[in-house]
């Protein structure tokens, strides 16, 4: 008898179902029978987690380490508060420490420098790193470990690759690289830690992909980023045999040691050590050296104008508007174009963005808009509004 197509997959699906219950069954009764025998007991893991060290004893565990590696969850402030009194702390004991971060591309490296030296502000540094276009996490979440690095001249050491290497393997892979392009990504790239494979196996199924070739190139940005990373750090390592360095970075980029920390001793061997945020892992064994809790603590809330900002030829362009924000409710429109805001002209997003880098709810600001009309005058507009949330 030929039943209806819908009415095959259901059968096939209860079929399945009916499969993955029958082994379930199977694996109780084996485990049951193994208990009546006691021929067998299941070799499983436990931690203990009956102390608990402070921080300040922990930096002085590690601080004999060459390199120290730090994790964070990018957007967390007080992960990055860990991170800066653990930078304090290692400073404390042996000034001569750099830090190396993910969060600056290598082609900067010069102007990061001049900042730490004084020759260039906290505004130079957003502006001519590109942080708002390359790294895009608020500026504020990194400030306090700039500040303190600027302070005591720490040398701050840019680790990534640019967006625009990675970009292209993303798009067509290591095979698509030109040859001048293949001459910026490191020569070595290790694929044989299978665990690390694993797990990024499981990170790309997580999100319903299943194309082979997208896992590659997945996996192959990964590595470069991992190996990037790792080459740079190595090689300002033995630039200064003398000098520790503490690396700030994503916690997948250290976790196990698979990512960035191996591939630094592949190239540099020395101790090492690996701390990471706690409530990013559950506390399985060798995810790190140290796990430590934070203290909870956020940033002050932005205060925001509700507006999607465009990049053109011409300045700053009004994209599209948050229907409830501050913007809609001034009377900004669609395609407006920012001249300026509180007195300052406005030629770029970055402009607007830093000009706004402290704002709070609540904060006056005076915009000031060109308006393009088809059948009307052309206009120019002020608008005096409060910031939102």
């Amino acid at each position: 008898m030929n039943y209806p197509r819908g009415v095959k997959l259901l059968a096939v699906i209860l079929l399945f179902q009916s499969s993955i219950a029958c082994q379930a069954t199977r694996l109780y009764k084996q485990h049951l029978d193994q208990t009546m025998s006691e021929q067998k007991i299941a070799q499983r893991k436990a931690l203990d987690l009956s102390s608990e060290l402070d921080l300040g004893m922990v930096v002085s565990m590690v601080s004999s380490s060459r390199v120290i590696y730090v994790g964070e969850t990018h957007d967390d402030y007080a992960d990055h508060l860990t991170q800066l009194e653990i930078v304090q702390r290692l400073h404390a004991i042996n000034p001569d420490i750099a830090i190396g971060m993910e969060q600056f591309q290598q082609p900067f490296q010069g102007v990061v420098d001049r900042y730490i030296k004084g020759d260039l502000d906290e505004k130079g540094l957003i502006r001519e790193t590109e942080w708002m276009e390359r790294w895009r996490f608020d500026y504020r979440l990194y400030r306090p470990i700039l500040t303190f690095a600027r302070k005591h001249r720490i040398p701050v050491v840019a680790l990534n690759l640019s967006k625009e290497i990675v970009g292209k393997v993303s798009e067509s892979g290591f095979d698509g690289l030109s040859e001048e392009d293949r001459a910026k990504i490191p020569a070595e790239i290790d694929y044989s830690d299978q665990a690390y494979h694993e797990r990024l196996k499981g990170i790309y199924e997580k999100h319903a992909h299943n194309d082979k070739k997208g896992f590659e190139r997945f996996q192959q940005v990964q590595l470069l980023w991992d190996e990037g990373m790792a080459e740079r750090a190595a090689e300002y390592l033995k630039s200064y045999p003398k000098r520790q360095l503490v690396v700030l970075a994503g916690s997948g980029h250290l976790m196990y040691g698979a990512g960035i920390p191996q591939r630094v001793s592949r190239r540099v061997p020395g101790e090492r050590a690996i701390i990471l945020p706690a409530g990013d892992f559950k506390p399985t064994p060798k995810v790190g050296d140290f796990l430590v809790h934070d203290g909870g603590e956020t940033l002050p809330a932005p205060g925001l104008m509700g507006i999607y900002l465009g990049q053109t030829k011409d300045g700053v362009k009004v994209d599209s508007l948050v229907p409830e924000g501050a913007a809609k409710k001034a009377g900004v429109e669609k395609g407006d174009m920012i001249r300026s805001i509180n007195g300052s002209m406005i030629k770029s997003v970055t402009d607007l963005k830093l000009m706004l880098l402290d704002a709070s709810p609540g904060d006056e600001v005076r915009l000031v808009l060109f308006r393009k009309k088809l059948l009307l005058k052309d206009k120019e507009l002020e608008l005096v509004f409060p910031l939102g949330n």
